[in-house]
């Protein structure tokens, strides 16, 4: 039997996501030479320009920031698509967490914290894990998308599903929700595509879509510049390397996936760009559809496969 590889990502801190780090901060100097600050930056949600605290009105498309639909629009971007988003994501992750234990023929109760709680490796074979057995020996290409919702233990899914909580909206509020989405898709499919070519026969995860949105950050702050970017970019480089050494240390990591995840999301945020480059458009809306649909096939398909062969 194959040694099933898995992924597990530490939790680091992240910006709050209640204001963006100005570029530029106002401050009062004392007589006694002593600056302190006065003034930080917002974002307005309406034309996504950076404004002080303080302004009741942004200075770039006048919107009044005791407007009701300020709030509506704040409220909008955030907590209703962005929040239903990363919802809906960690919520198929952890119905397909239970399937996976309900269909595994393993008994018994292991008091190993890696090994606690988990599904057999037939179980997540027929569910969609992916890697070079599913894809050479039974042809099942569509596992590279299903493996990012299936996980080997239950700290293995807390500790994706607490990064994916962390991260996601972060990458929701540079990028847009439908690129988000997209990041998260394809980005897990790079990441996979790089297992499979390494020779990882079976693995499964939802550390190599998160890793991808990593990538999309790192490649944000980048390219950005300015004190936010750079502060991005020296965050989420912190958060790689601790990705290589945790991958170093720990056995039975996936570090091709972790890595392909990586350079797929550098690759999909420089094609696709990031909000203040260019505003959400009918073509990411199409792509992210496309890619949901994709996600709804896979997924269905191998529950259905699953429960044929279970019980027929």
């Amino acid at each position: 039997m194959t040694v099933m590889q898995e992924h597990v990502y530490l939790k680091q801190p992240v910006y709050k996501l209640d204001y963006l780090p100005p570029d530029d901060i106002v401050g009062e100097t004392n007589s006694e030479g002593v600056t302190s600050m006065t003034q930080r930056a917002i974002l307005c949600p309406r034309c996504r320009q950076l404004i002080g605290s303080d302004e009741s009105t942004c200075s770039w498309c006048g919107t009044s920031r005791k407007a009701v639909w300020w709030q509506a629009i704040n409220w909008g971007r955030g907590a209703v698509g962005g929040g239903w988003l990363v919802k809906s994501i960690m919520t198929i992750n952890i119905l397909f967490y239970i399937l996976s234990l309900i269909f595994s023929s393993r008994t018994g109760m292991s008091f190993n914290p890696l090994s606690m709680l988990s599904p057999d490796d037939t179980s997540l074979l027929l569910l969609g894990g992916t890697g070079t057995i599913p894809i050479d020996r039974y042809g099942r290409v569509w596992t590279l998308l299903a493996a990012n919702y299936l996980h080997g233990g239950i700290f293995h899914i807390i500790f994706n599903m607490m990064a994916l909580r962390q991260i996601a909206p972060w990458v929701i509020q540079e990028y847009g929700i439908s690129r988000m989405f997209i990041i998260y898709t394809l980005g897990g499919i790079s990441g996979y595509v790089f297992s499979y070519l390494a020779g990882i026969p079976f693995t499964i995860g939802a550390s190599a879509a998160v890793c991808s949105m990593i990538g999309a950050l790192l490649y944000y702050g980048k390219s950005r510049g300015g004190t936010y970017g750079s502060a991005v970019y020296r965050e989420v480089s912190g958060w790689v390397i601790s990705l290589i050494i945790f991958g170093l240390v720990m056995p039975g990591i996936n570090n091709w996936a972790h890595g392909g995840g990586i350079v797929g999301g550098i690759v999909l945020g420089m094609l696709l760009g990031y909000e203040e480059q260019r505003k959400d458009a009918s073509g990411h809306r199409i792509i992210a559809l496309f890619c949901a649909a994709a996600t709804v096939a896979a997924l269905s398909w191998a529950l259905y496969g699953t429960l044929m062969l279970r019980f027929r």
